[in-house]
């Protein structure tokens, strides 16, 4: 039996966490740079205000309805979101981080006699414990327990959050109320295509008669996810591995024009990549630099410029991934001169694991660079993130433009949220 895990609008959940002033209000929580909105409480969305909107094109929408806008407050949402899986871990061993927000729970080889008490002890523990409202919905499979889990979202006063699909009734019946572009995997294109070919919904997709078109049309994946909804398990819990790229990338408040600012940010972005890899025990042999302008004219309009570079050995040295990329940066600032740049980036890849790293008979770095990073990284461990870094990164601290910010309550010993006894 599997379960999916789906913390309700969860960014603006984690903000009403420590401001519980504003349950049963209004809330929403805006992009980087508070620039869409990304996340509406349940209040938000009954007045209409839509997901990805521009938030400078509904403000007056906004103030009059007395909307709580947050910017979005990462490094609480990641806390909470390893909080709340942690919690999850404590009734099976199995899980899956799907995303923020949502994980896969497998109960294979555990004796549960009733799943649907079972997952309100869980739905109760996260409540208690976090303050983060959940719905959860167990099925034979992780197809069906997203349906199950979109059940139990919409009706929560007969399923009180959690739904469980343990029998063909349910389940036939769970498929007939699911249109085809809730199910999972279901893109915008291929919804298209499901509806001329008059399947609508995700029963419509499990018939006989439809097999050879989904066949042709979505391949091994179409048949699989076929198979799951029809009751049967092909898609199994993945583990969790190493990532097989590292990106950093940001925009700026302002563009920049001048050649010392993109250094200072290319150099930052480099030396983050460089310790991810350290932390997940990789190196990398390509490194990536872009840079992206938007004309003030059409803000939609974008240009990506890159260059990549290969070594010949695997590296995860700061000082030799921030050598390549400032290489880089200096080929691609002197190719597009004149131009105003609103993002960069930083990307690391062919990642290999450090104890596989292949020794090259003619170019190699230096081995000193090894022992350098160890003491780097243990300095910052110590004393904190990012105290240590290169001579070339500047003090200043680039921030978005996050006006309305709440505090880090979880991830700042100074942000601590106080409360007063009486």
């Amino acid at each position: 039996m599997y379960a999916l895990v789906d913390c309700n609008n969860f960014y603006t959940s984690c903000e009403r966490v420590f401001q519980p002033q504003y349950n049963g209000k209004p809330v929403v929580v805006l992009s980087n740079n508070d620039g869409c909105i990304i996340s509406r409480s349940d209040e938000a969305k009954a007045l209409g205000i839509p997901m990805a909107a521009a938030e400078f094109k509904i403000r007056e929408m906004l103030a009059q309805n007395n909307v709580k806008v947050f910017s979005s407050n990462y490094a609480l949402y990641g806390d909470m979101s390893q909080r709340a899986m942690d919690v999850m871990r404590e009734f099976t061993p199995h899980v899956e981080v799907y995303s923020i927000d949502e994980a896969f729970l497998n109960f294979e080889g555990m004796n549960i006699s009733d799943y649907d008490d079972y997952g309100k002890q869980i739905k109760t523990k996260l409540l208690k414990g976090l303050s983060l409202p959940v719905c959860i919905g167990f099925a034979a499979t992780k197809a069906l327990s997203k349906v199950a889990n979109k059940i139990a979202r919409k009706y929560p006063e007969k399923t009180n959050g959690v739904y469980v699909i343990d029998t063909e009734e349910k389940r036939i019946k769970a498929l007939k109320w699911t249109k085809i572009e809730a199910v999972w995997g279901i893109g915008y294109r291929m919804k298209k295509k499901m509806k001329a070919k008059n399947i609508l919904t995700a029963y419509d997709f499990t018939e006989p008669f439809h097999e050879n078109w989904i066949k042709k049309e979505m391949g091994v994946i179409g048949l699989r996810l076929r198979k799951e909804l029809l009751g049967e398990s092909v898609l199994t819990i993945e583990e969790p591995s190493d990532k097989k790229s590292i990106a950093i990338t940001r925009s700026f408040p302002k563009q920049l024009t001048d050649f010392d600012s993109l250094r200072e940010r290319i150099s930052t972005f480099a030396s983050v990549c460089a310790e991810k890899l350290r932390q997940q025990n990789s190196c990398c042999h390509t490194i990536i630099v872009m840079l992206s302008t938007m004309e003030h004219k059409t803000p939609t309009t974008k240009e990506y410029y890159h260059h990549a570079v290969t070594l010949p050995f695997g590296t995860n040295s700061t000082l030799t991934i921030n050598q390549a990329a400032l290489r880089i940066l200096e080929k691609l600032y002197e190719e597009n001169k004149g131009q105003r740049f609103q993002k960069a980036g930083v990307i690391v890849t062919q990642l290999i694991n450090t104890n596989e790293k292949q020794l090259h008979l003619f170019e190699e770095e230096n081995p000193k660079h090894h022992l350098l990073m160890k003491a780097i990284d243990n300095i910052n461990t110590k004393i904190g993130s990012r105290k240590v870094k290169l001579g070339i990164q500047d003090s200043q601290t680039w921030n978005m433009k996050q006006n309305m910010l709440s505090p880090k309550y979880t991830t700042q010993f100074d942000q601590i949220l106080v409360v007063k006894c009486h």
